[in-house]
């Protein structure tokens, strides 16, 4: 009886220890890169908030990351909705035009963001306007395209 509640148990265990979603699927692909967008941004965020102190280097080297990140996870949407627990509304597919014009806005403004941050030596208040900008811009695609 114990080893059966053990067994149970531990298959339980390793159940909730994964979240279902295959890492090599298209949702998976996309969440890990949206996941490594908002530790980004956080970590600039925070430097620019004053809850981590400002490091210019640090700062620019999360522009550049972020300007990366921004170009990558809509490949990962497929053309047809996909199973899974997505956050991604319906919307998504229904109107891909408006995504893909947001998209493109959020990369031109992590663009921008990269460029602001050419001008030494970097100044957090200055950076804080083209932050404020990718800020936005993730916030408008959340607002249309997002669950929750």
């Amino acid at each position: 009886m114990f080893k059966r509640l053990t067994v149970v148990l531990l298959a339980a265990l390793a159940l909730t220890a994964c979240d279902g979603v295959d890492p090599n699927s298209p949702l998976g692909q996309r969440k890990a890169i949206f996941k490594a967008m908002l530790k980004t941004s956080e970590d600039m965020g925070g430097m620019l908030r004053g809850r981590v102190p400002f490091d210019g280097a640090k700062f620019a080297d999360g522009a550049v990351q972020l300007d990366a990140l921004s170009h990558q996870p809509w490949q990962h949407f497929p053309q047809v909705r996909d199973e899974g627990d997505s956050s991604a509304r319906a919307d998504v597919w229904e109107r891909q035009a408006r995504f893909h014009d947001l998209a493109r806005q959020l990369e031109g403004v992590t663009g921008e963001l990269v460029d602001a941050t050419h001008t030494q030596p970097l100044d957090a208040a200055q950076l804080k306007g083209p932050m404020d900008k990718v800020e936005a811009a993730c916030k408008a695609c959340h607002t249309e395209f997002r669950n929750h």
